[in-house]
């Protein structure tokens, strides 16, 4: 098994291996870097502020829509959060037994389920997202506030690309069938089984870019 490369080192041996083979370089190396970068931050942030607080990313992005939008239902949380309704169940029982949130029946409707943070939720946010925050800032440092700006905005545009054009897409590559169903893999404790969601949407989600729910609207 190869060991850990640096980004460089990847781009070199991807380059050399696909050779004369025609591809799309550039879009290949922004997705790929998505992917990466994603991947390098979301560990560093489970390793340091959030480990300190106990809690997984899932958790953490959970807790940060429900901050946010305050009460809420569980299907607007799991849409927020980009996780299966199954998963949410688990982390939610997981962040109420801390004592961190409530759960609570839906006043019309009793196949839902309302969530929201306890006093002792809201004060755990309060003192955790500003170091998470400083956190952020850190990875992204070689940056400038343009350059931030920039890359920010077009990574919504590839998230955008694949909101609004990703269904079609994937009707038309796959002739209209529906894919196959995803296996489960490895996931934490308590989370259940992850909902099969593209690339895009693993990757890309920010937990401080959240987007509205409830009668407009993930």
């Amino acid at each position: 098994m190869p060991g850990h490369r640096s980004i460089t080192e990847a781009e070199k041996l991807a380059a050399a291996k696909l050779g004369g083979i025609p591809v799309h370089r550039e879009q290949m190396a922004v997705v790929a870097n998505i992917y990466r970068a994603a991947s390098s931050v979301r560990q560093h942030l489970e390793n340091s502020v959030l480990r300190d607080a106990d809690l997984t990313w899932t958790s953490f992005v959970v807790l940060w829509v429900v901050w946010v939008w305050g009460e809420s239902e569980t299907r607007h949380v799991a849409e927020e959060a980009g996780i299966s309704k199954g998963t949410l169940t688990g982390v939610s029982r997981t962040l109420e037994g801390r004592g961190l949130m409530t759960r609570a029946g839906h006043p019309s409707d009793g196949r839902l389920k309302l969530l929201s943070l306890t006093d002792e939720g809201e004060a755990l946010m309060q003192r955790l997202f500003p170091r998470f925050n400083e956190e952020e800032a850190f990875v992204a440092s070689r940056l400038s506030a343009e350059e931030c700006h920039t890359v920010a905005e077009g990574l919504r545009q590839v998230v955008r690309q694949v909101e609004e054009e990703g269904e079609e897409r994937r009707l038309t590559l796959l002739d209209g069938a529906e894919p196959a169903p995803r296996r489960s893999g490895r996931r934490a404790k308590g989370e259940g089984a992850p909902q099969p969601q593209s690339p895009a949407t693993r990757q890309l989600h920010s937990p401080t870019a959240v987007r509205p729910h409830g009668p407009t609207t993930g």
